[in-house]
């Protein structure tokens, strides 16, 4: 299988990584647990990577994952100029605990 199901429905599962990769390139850091996180850092590294292009049709694909039009133009024009010379590699995982409720294992996944 080539991906996490994740305990929920595909159109959940696909709306919830379009909010989370969203808030992630908005807000360049958020805490989430690590199952998740490793599937959303492919996914905006992927996103970065047709931010470098910057073409129409990758700012298209964007747009038709991203949820905010001024994060897919922080997109292209900030995070593209930042990530220019670097091949990969544009998120990092921190580790920060357990949470409360549930015990499961937490993370900062954070643009670097």
């Amino acid at each position: 299988m080539g991906y996490r199901r994740l305990g929920v429905t595909s159109s959940h599962r696909r709306a919830m990584f379009r909010s989370m990769v969203t808030s992630l390139l908005q807000e360049e850091r958020i805490t989430t647990t690590e199952t998740r996180a490793s599937e959303i850092k492919q996914l905006t590294e992927k996103m970065i990577t047709l931010g470098k292009k910057g073409d129409l049709h990758a700012r298209r694909q964007a747009l038709s994952f991203l949820t905010d039009d001024g994060v897919t133009h922080k997109l292209f024009e900030e995070l593209a100029e930042r990530y220019a010379d670097q091949p990969g590699g544009y998120t990092r995982t921190i580790k920060a605990g357990y949470r409360k409720g549930d015990g499961a294992p937490l993370v900062i996944l954070e643009l670097t």
